[in-house]
């Protein structure tokens, strides 16, 4: 018995010895100075999350996360442009809830939450968040971007997020970037330029987005930094994921259309009528249907197609493997009046229109652009000795799973627990996951011991 003790008594000494090792970790800043951090960005800095900018996502944006854990290592405070509303600055947020669809099929979807916004007041202090929501790159050189004058000018010149927060009507974000003088900075921009044009389904969209010319977006970029690094201070850049990570573009295959042999057969006879009728009128007609049982690629109005005067219900072929469907694309269209295949109603063609897909040419122009920009990005890091955040590696390797305290995460829409429900930005845990890639590139690049965030202690995706 007594030697029993004994041995207990060594396991107990030799735990308890262990113990100031595991609490001797010190936070340090090595050689960043995160006493006046500013974080510089679009939406997805600035915390907007399902659709809106609103309070609690704000407030769990990934650099409000940051500089939490900053504070452990000698940071200072760090100032939001708060928004009061849980509905958002302006309209649009989503939540989960239970729709019906046009079968009559109830189940959880994302829905439109009924509530108040806050609305454009300036909030009338200086802040150390620069996200603003829809701000491309060469928008924080622009002047007069936070003039409300500018919100009703056709193209708008100003931003109305940015009008909460501005110091002055004329000021740039840039101007009110350096007027903060920061002693650390993170850089998250360039998404906008290549993402307001997908969004808006490419070429020859309503809203006018283009992908912004990649030696136009090096000068700005390469520009922006520079005029960061008259303050001496040191900060980190991230680059541009691809869309293929985000799940808004990838929730809705190509090959969605499942059919049973039936209906395969009925698709097949359709489309040799509507080929015929083409040939009869002279249209050389190379596409080939192909339908047969279980998944079908979803048949889309082509503009490329070689005869521009047909109507465009005429224009049309099936989709390709690598193209993509935006979240967007009206689900009950698809289900019950025959978008992606046949109008039977009208015995006609019905493709999925252009606005709701990304072909193969929009595609390779959105990942061209997207290799340059990051490219840019990556080199001027190495130029001014700045940490660099791999995001696009970061959440292509996010798709296939992560496990933070026991929990996974993937970029599936709404289950895969980093993304809300607009698919587009990350949800709370989301970007506290953000947050860690940007705390792993600074610990590795300045010596720090940053610690890391906490993931699984941020809200995910609320369930009815």
């Amino acid at each position: 018995m007594k030697t029993r003790n004994f041995f207990f008594l060594l396991a107990t000494l030799a735990i308890v010895a262990c113990q100031p090792e595991i609490d001797e970790f010190q936070a340090a800043p090595g050689t960043a100075n995160f006493t006046k951090y500013v974080s510089i960005g679009n939406s997805l800095t600035a915390g907007y999350s399902d659709g809106a900018l609103y309070h609690s996502a704000q407030m769990n944006s990934y650099p409000s996360i940051m500089a939490a854990q900053f504070a452990k290592a000698g940071g200072g405070n760090f100032v939001q442009p708060v928004v009061a509303s849980e509905y958002g600055v302006l309209p649009g947020k989503r939540v989960l809830g239970f729709a019906t669809d046009c079968k009559g099929v109830t189940s959880l979807a994302p829905v439109a939450a009924t509530g108040t916004p806050d609305g454009l007041t300036p909030v009338g202090y200086a802040v150390n968040n620069f996200g603003v929501p829809g701000a491309k790159s060469y928008h924080l050189l622009a002047g007069h971007y936070g003039d409300p004058a500018g919100l009703v000018t056709t193209p708008m010149t100003a931003n109305p997020y940015f009008v909460r927060f501005a110091s002055t009507i004329e000021t740039s974000v840039i101007e009110d970037v350096m007027a903060a003088q920061p002693t650390f900075f993170s850089l998250w921009i360039g998404n906008n330029d290549v993402l307001g044009y997908a969004l808006a389904g490419g070429e020859n969209n309503a809203a006018g987005e283009t992908v912004t010319d990649p030696t136009f977006f090096s000068t700005v970029y390469t520009g922006i930094v520079n005029t960061l690094m008259t303050t001496k201070a040191k900060g980190v850049l991230a680059n541009i994921p691809d869309i293929t990570s985000i799940p808004f573009f990838t929730t809705v295959p190509y090959n969605g259309l499942v059919l049973t042999a039936e209906q395969a057969a009925q698709l097949n006879g359709a489309y040799q009528l509507v080929e015929a009728y083409l040939a009869s009128i002279g249209v050389p007609y190379t596409y080939n249907f192909n339908f047969q049982a279980g998944p079908n690629a979803f048949v889309i109005e082509d503009r490329n197609f070689p005869i521009a005067a047909l109507p465009d219900y005429l224009k049309v072929r099936q989709m390709k493997p690598g193209e993509l469907l935006l979240l967007t694309v009206p689900q009950d269209e698809l289900k019950c009046n025959g978008m992606g295949s046949f109008d039977a109603v009208n015995s006609k063609p019905y493709g999925i229109p252009q606005n709701y897909v990304l072909d193969e040419d929009e595609v390779a122009a959105i990942t061209t652009a997207t290799a340059a920009y990051n490219a840019t990005i990556k080199s001027v890091a190495l130029a001014n000795n700045l940490a660099h955040v791999d995001m696009a590696q970061k959440l292509k390797d996010a798709k296939s799973g992560l496990v933070y305290d026991g929990v996974s995460f993937n970029t599936t829409f709404v289950t895969g627990g980093i993304f809300s429900l607009d698919g587009v930005h990350m949800n709370q845990q989301g970007a506290a996951i953000v947050a860690n890639y940007f705390i792993e590139a600074i610990n590795a690049a300045y010596s720090a011991t940053v610690p890391m965030a906490e993931v699984t202690a941020y809200p995910g995706i609320v369930f009815p």
